[in-house]
């Protein structure tokens, strides 16, 4: 495999390894893909990579490690995203109690993107990603993936060979997160239409997600302030 499609390839991988796990951002792009449709879903998570997209700015010009020097700041995000997140939780319970099918996709279109987008800039563990793993990722290098392999990563060595720093690993990586982002709403607004019930209850459970967050987020915040 050459090393310009190793990289790609692992950017894509680590792109959709980076967006698909459940959270509360994830929890809102569900509610915003059943109960008004994929273009909501898809704004929704569109206002996660655009924040992803600052912070790479950011990043590269130095800022978010200096903000992450201040000692203050982590547990002001921390509690600012855990309000933020039972603020939408309200909003969330309303869905599920007034969202009876698969309801009409403009109403309110571009309020998925403002909560997501709100609360990634409040994300202690988004700004984290940058300052460790995306400080490696941008920082030229190689990184021969499979030569750590027990046994065989002797056999393997320069097999995937991923260039750090390039615009390729980088380009996959948002190319993986755009991937989810359209494929993830597309998915759960199909189900929506087949299944009345199927909206409510998304609703509720993205009301339940965020509401365990935001307490676990304003728990974090209090714990690193006293």
């Amino acid at each position: 495999m050459s090393s310009l499609v190793g990289t790609t390839l692992a950017g894509a991988i680590f792109g959709l390894a980076l967006a698909a796990p459940p959270g509360p951002m994830n929890a809102i792009i569900a509610e915003e893909s059943v109960v008004r449709g994929w273009s909501a879903g898809f704004r929704a998570g569109f206002g996660v990579m655009l924040a992803d997209a600052l912070f790479f700015v950011l990043t590269l010009a130095g800022v978010v490690a200096v903000i992450d020097r201040n000692p203050v700041v982590r547990p002001a995000l921390y509690l600012a995203g855990g309000c933020l997140m039972l603020y939408f939780a309200i909003g969330a319970i309303d869905e599920a109690r007034s969202a009876s099918s698969f309801t009409d996709a403009g109403r309110v279109a571009a309020s998925g993107f403002r909560k997501t987008f709100a609360l990634s800039l409040t994300n202690p563990y988004q700004i984290g990603f940058w300052l460790t793993v995306g400080v490696g990722l941008l920082e030229p290098g190689t990184l021969d993936v499979l030569a750590a392999v027990p046994v065989a990563g002797h056999a393997l060595e320069g097999a995937f060979v991923v260039q750090t720093g390039s615009p390729a690993l980088l380009a996959g990586l948002f190319g993986g997160v755009t991937c989810w982002i359209v494929v993830f709403p597309a998915t759960l607004a199909a189900a929506g239409r087949r299944i009345d019930a199927f909206a409510p209850a998304v609703a509720a459970l993205s009301a339940v997600v965020l509401v365990g967050f935001g307490l676990l987020f304003l728990v974090v915040g209090t714990l690193r302030i006293v």
